[in-house]
């Protein structure tokens, strides 16, 4: 069934089940680079509040990412889905623009976990305070770098979001100044 066919609900229903998707693999591969940097921080924090006991660890930290993640697509797509729904005049538009929508946030969140990485990181070298909790015995350099990075990757993700949602809301602008 090709995009003209489809129509722009049932589009909306596919963009946000991409986004899933996508949300879920960002938090497998962030996963695979925090437990590189942090293993303690899923050991400590993460792999007991998702109840991750008997896997490898690698294979456990994906899993996490997934489940803390996935649900975080349709939350962040959903604005810039909506407005093309409504903005965009055709079906095919509005599925390439919801596709670049996800890539944009994709892209966000991922620039964003490297600067909490990198900012995690420096933190750890001046000897600076979290400034939140640590669990006892926990490698703090590792919680400060993983917790550093997951954080700033929500963050990425919110920004994501308003630039995706802004760029559809500019394409469509776009298409419809053209028309006349």
């Amino acid at each position: 069934m090709g995009m003209a066919v489809m129509s722009k609900p049932l589009i909306f229903v596919v963009l946000l089940a991409l986004s899933c998707l996508a949300a879920a693999l960002f938090g497998a591969l962030h996963n695979q680079v925090s437990y590189t940097i942090g293993p303690d921080y899923f050991y400590a924090i993460k792999f007991p509040q998702f109840r991750i006991e008997a896997l490898p660890p690698r294979g456990g930290a994906a899993i996490v990412g997934v489940l803390a993640s996935w649900w975080m697509g349709p939350i962040i797509g959903l604005p810039a889905f909506v407005i093309g729904l409504f903005a965009v005049p055709t079906a095919g538009r509005y599925f390439r623009a919801g596709l670049r929508a996800i890539a944009v946030v994709f892209a966000a969140s991922g620039s964003a976990a490297l600067i909490g990485l990198a900012s995690g990181i420096w933190r750890v070298s001046q000897g600076i305070d979290p400034g939140f909790w640590l669990p006892a015995g926990a490698e703090a350099a590792d919680i400060i770098r993983a917790g550093s990075m997951h954080n700033t990757s929500y963050a990425g993700g919110a920004l994501g979001a308003v630039i995706a949602a802004g760029m559809i809301w500019r394409s469509a602008r776009m298409v419809r100044a053209n028309a006349t």
